[in-house]
């Protein structure tokens, strides 16, 4: 689990394909004072374990999936990389609950500049704008931003500039691809509520009547 609160920018140095898996080399300070081999570190959003770890870096194995349906896949020796630690338990929740699992990839569509403020208009997958909400939470290549408004097919968040400064998304600007993942709390609410979008439930078989949860018994359970 994460918070969303980018602890530093490491770099991509080292980058090994193979038809299995690809191992990432990334080049740190920060993020590795304390990390030993199999914690947790959100890597743009995702969620990677670290193989190994020394003073000024550390390796984590990417498998094809994750390489499918995130925008780790762009990434090349010398990218940026937003990176933060496992939350540590007793520690501050800056941001909001990130699990660094990746909804879908999104696209920055438009960037403009308001005082001390960097607007950005993002392009979201159709399956994940049902869990935006404005003033909610959403996580871009890891980092935790409040969605200031929705458009068809989006949402705008800004940027402070620290953020702009201290995460990816400050060198970031139309066209570019990033990770998204929606508010892990919303997604819970709108499956309890069952929201459009839930799977339907299996019809019942031809000529047998529909059975209620609310019986009688169950009533009288709850006291009635």
């Amino acid at each position: 689990m994460f918070t969303g609160i980018v602890e530093e920018i490491g770099r991509i140095v080292g980058w090994q394909e193979s038809s299995e898996v690809c191992r990432l080399t990334i080049g740190c300070a920060a993020v590795t004072a304390d990390a030993r081999q199999g914690d947790s570190i959100a890597v743009n959003g995702v969620c990677l374990t670290a193989a190994s770890v020394w003073q000024d870096g550390f390796t984590a194995d990417i498998l094809v999936e994750s390489l499918r349906s995130t925008a780790l896949r762009l990434l090349r020796v010398g990218s940026p990389v937003n990176l933060e630690r496992a939350l540590a338990v007793g520690g501050r929740l800056g941001g909001h609950f990130v699990t660094g699992h990746v909804d879908g990839v999104g696209r920055i569509q438009m960037v403009t500049r308001e005082r001390n403020s960097l607007w950005y208009r993002l392009e979201i997958p159709e399956p994940l704008i049902a869990y935006l909400v404005p003033k909610g939470s959403i996580a871009v290549d890891g980092t935790s931003l409040t969605i200031a408004s929705l458009h068809a097919g989006g949402c705008t968040v800004s940027l402070i500039p620290h953020t702009a400064d201290a995460t990816v998304l400050g060198r970031k600007g139309p066209g570019d691809s990033v990770n998204i993942e929606t508010d892990l709390l919303g997604k819970y609410v709108f499956r309890k509520l069952q929201a459009p979008g839930k799977p339907a439930e299996p019809a019942e078989p031809a000529g047998q009547a529909s059975k209620s949860a609310l019986t009688e018994e169950h009533l009288r359970n709850l006291g009635f």
